[in-house]
């Protein structure tokens, strides 16, 4: 599992999958979280604006799994 680390206590969704060079584009994010490719904590997200903090744990189905530190 990656590491992603954060220098602030949350970080929009959208914005930590660009962050993470999962997507180049908010465009691309939104897309990716609306078909529901998105799982934070095991659970299908589909807010781009969900607020995700140290800890969490990001999977992008068939792509990537990472932590946010």
């Amino acid at each position: 599992m990656k590491e992603i680390e954060i220098n602030t206590d949350i970080i929009k969704l959208d914005q930590l999958l660009k962050f993470a060079g999962i997507t180049q584009t908010g465009g691309e994010s939104k897309i990716l979280i609306n078909k529901g490719k998105v799982m934070v904590n095991g659970e299908i997200i589909k807010q781009r604006g969900k607020k995700i903090k140290k800890g969490d744990i990001i999977e992008i189905k068939d792509m990537d799994k990472f932590i946010v530190i």
